[in-house]
């Protein structure tokens, strides 16, 4: 049993300092949406996620059944809880009710972790979205798995949507008591949020001046004037630890449990702040926060945006890397030769005994997979719910529509069709990490390339979706099952052409850009000689912040007569 124990406490520091910094999330509510959708974005950013569409049917299972759980991190087995009598359909983040869950790990106090608690925050999420109907029955149901199996994660945000609502969830293991300690606050409609790795409930409204709902009071949850909820214990645990000593209305969620710091700032924070410039005014008021100069005046959980965000302004915030800012990462040395966006790992590092770091963007290398989950309340649950899922990092993923009342996965996207250690040419994570690793190499060169297909992709996609909506709409009138045959197929023929598409992308940029050169091309067409040969390709060489670079490095070294 201390064997086991100690396992688990190197498992969970091995999530907290490896993975810290690892997930960005966004939730727009459908009065700030053009569409009238409900969105929250995900991007599963780590050096050992597999990016690939999971797949839950739903099912029934008799009396006694079990699930088991398991670790997220190391996938280790921690225990196991009794199914309920019904499971809804999942694929990947939403379910067939169009609930999505989203999550991003902040950490928070280490000796708060609880290692024999059975649930992390993987299982919480699947098994949520298995037995769920609306966001506010997943928090429940969150709620309460925590306080019966124990809570086996360190400190989480979560995302939760389904067409009607999107909330944010804070949740915080309060070891040495078995549970955890939670707030989850609706987002006002015509409001939009995000969060990367850093609480961001400070201060909240207290039910009654002081306490929660009960366990005896769960009913009022459903309530819409119910916009926050908390667990009955979330100050007097704070209290006993030491965290928080003043009056209960001017408690701070983060400050007891999660206290910012500089990188809670700068490489956290510093993500949301990035999409709230992007969609209202006024926010260089928080600039000297995001850049950890002032970490007393924090940004707001939610803002309300100038204008409406639309499915493609979605995609485009998950593809940032500070353009328009002073820490534009194509801009600064880093970027090398051909201003890439890019920095390897690790995040932070030293030189001559000074501490630096890497700008850390939402766009990294190591995404597995991300998605947009979208519900829509206009339409039927069958229709209404899609996730839009790339793998591979967001710059140059392609974010492909699947209907969540889809009955299979396209091959390309399916779980088992290879892993991170193992190769297979017809899984969308390896073709678009094949792709990728051009781009590292020469990514001012190839990029507008790249972008010119994943632009025709996602926009005829979203083309093709409003004609399948109404499609799908006719033929459930007629009969449910016809309309989701439809779905599938239309799903499944979308991810074949994605990959099909990245393939044959990737075999164009690898002629065009051989050997750094750069063949010409005309009508589409690579030019040859009037005698077959190929026409003489371009060769842009270095520019010239290299070559200064180089010089100032070297001296006369490379100097010719």
């Amino acid at each position: 049993m201390r064997h086991i124990k100690t396992f688990l406490v190197i498992a969970l520091l091995v999530l907290f300092f490896g993975q810290s910094q690892a997930c960005t999330n966004f939730l727009i509510t459908k009065g700030a949406s053009v569409d009238g959708s409900n969105f929250i974005s995900y991007c599963a950013d780590s050096h050992i996620r597999y990016g690939e569409l999971y797949f839950t049917p739903a099912a029934d299972w008799p009396a006694g059944s079990m699930r088991v759980c398991y670790d997220r991190s190391t996938n280790a087995p921690r225990g196991s809880v009794p199914q309920p009598a019904h499971t809804y359909q999942v694929v990947g983040y939403i379910n067939e009710n169009q609930v999505a869950l989203g999550e991003t790990t902040f950490g928070g106090r280490e000796e708060l972790m609880d290692p024999t608690g059975i649930v992390d925050y993987g299982s919480l999420m699947f098994i949520a979205l298995e037995r769920s109907t609306s966001a506010r029955e997943a928090i429940k149901i969150m709620a309460d798995l925590v306080e019966e199996y124990g809570y086996g994660s360190d400190g989480e945000s979560f995302s939760i949507s389904d067409p009607n609502e999107v909330w944010y969830m804070e949740m915080m293991p309060k070891a040495p008591e078995k549970g955890a300690v939670w707030v989850a606050i609706r987002i006002p409609d015509g409001y939009v949020s995000g969060h990367a790795n850093a609480a961001r409930i400070t201060t909240f409204p207290l039910r009654n001046g002081k306490t929660s709902i009960t366990d005896k009071d769960w009913k009022k949850l459903y309530n819409k004037e119910v916009e926050v909820i908390y667990s009955h214990d979330i100050i007097d645990v704070a209290r006993r630890h030491g965290y928080f000593s003043g009056k209960d209305k001017d408690f701070d969620f983060s400050a007891a449990y999660a206290p910012v710091d500089f990188s809670a700032a700068r490489v956290c924070d510093f993500r949301v702040w990035t999409m709230f410039n992007k969609v209202c005014d006024g926010m260089d008021e928080y600039w000297d926060y995001v850049i950890g100069k002032d970490l007393t005046h924090r940004m707001p959980l939610y803002v309300k945006p100038k204008d409406k965000v639309s499915l493609s302004d979605m995609m485009s915030f998950q593809r940032d890397h500070f353009q328009g800012t002073e820490y534009d990462k194509t801009l600064d040395p880093g970027a090398g030769p051909f201003g890439s966006p890019f920095r390897f790992n690790p995040l932070y590092w030293e030189y001559e005994g000074k501490p630096y770091l890497n700008e850390r963007s939402i766009e990294v290398v190591q995404t597995g997979f991300s998605f947009i989950a979208q519900s829509r309340s206009w339409l039927p649950n069958p229709i209404g719910g899609i996730i839009w899922f790339g793998v591979d990092d967001t710059n140059s993923t392609v974010y492909t529509p699947f209907y969540c009342s889809i009955s299979e996965v396209p091959i390309e996207y399916r779980s088992g069709n290879g892993d991170m250690l193992t190769y297979s040419d017809n899984a969308a994570f390896w073709v678009f990490n094949r792709l990728a690793h051009f781009k590292y190499l020469f990514y001012n060169r190839v990029i507008g390339d790249i972008q010119a297909v994943q632009n025709e992709l996602e926009s005829g996609y979203q083309e093709q979706v409003n004609y399948a909506d109404n499609q799908a709409l006719s033929l459930y009138t007629q009969d449910p099952k016809l309309a989701i045959a439809y779905l599938t197929d239309f799903s499944n023929q979308a991810g074949h052409n994605t990959v099909a598409t990245w393939k044959e992308l990737d075999n164009y940029l690898l002629v065009k850009y051989l050997d750094s050169n750069i063949k010409q091309e005309e009508n589409g067409e690579f030019k040859r000689n009037g005698y077959g040969y190929p026409a003489r390709p371009k060769q842009p060489g270095y520019p010239d912040s290299w070559k200064k670079a180089v010089i100032e490095g070297t001296g006369d070294r490379f100097r010719r007569p």
